[in-house]
């Protein structure tokens, strides 16, 4: 008869420690093991630059397609412009537009600012509570003093008001004291 089956506990389980550890010591290699771990190992290392420089050449040319795809937008763009600028009321429109020219015949007007003048003065606020617009318009009295003298046939004499008498010469007087 066979005998019977008696169970073999491995000494560091029976001395009462953990389970992991008899399972780590209780691991064989054999050379096939090892050598299937060092291929494993050697791919690893040549595979990775090739994966990262795959990684990065595709992340490349995904932004050379999108650099294409915008500048095909903008041909499709230009494309269309020239179109437009083939057509003679386009440039016609554009010449009016742009560089403000008419028609023979045709009067144009420009209109620089349309508002009335009370709705561009309820526009303005004064510039500073210090600084206050002036009065009297001092430009067109200095403009007014120069064509009153310089058109003016009136002798010094008669524009001070004195009319025609000549002015009184001043004599000296003495000083006190000498």
């Amino acid at each position: 008869m066979s005998k019977p089956r008696t169970r073999r506990v491995p000494v560091a389980m029976a001395a009462g420690q953990s389970g992991a550890g008899s399972w780590l010591r209780g691991i064989r290699f054999s050379g096939f093991s090892l050598v299937m771990m060092g291929l494993l190992i050697v791919a690893v290392v040549i595979l990775a630059p090739t994966l990262r420089s795959l990684i990065e050449q595709r992340q490349q040319i995904a932004d050379q397609q999108a650099t294409v795809d915008q500048l095909k937008s903008q041909v499709s763009d230009l494309k269309s412009q020239r179109a437009r600028w083939n057509d003679p009321s386009y440039i016609r429109s554009q010449a009016r537009d742009r560089l403000y020219y008419v028609m023979p015949g045709e009067i144009s007007y420009l209109v620089i600012d349309d508002r009335p003048p009370a709705a561009k003065a309820a526009e303005q606020g004064p510039i500073s509570t210090k600084i206050q617009a002036t009065k009297s318009d001092w430009v067109g009295s200095l403009f007014g003093s120069f064509m009153t003298a310089g058109l003016s046939d009136a002798t010094p004499a008669q524009l001070s008001g004195r009319g025609g008498t000549t002015p009184p010469t001043p004599t000296p007087t003495p000083t006190p004291g000498k």
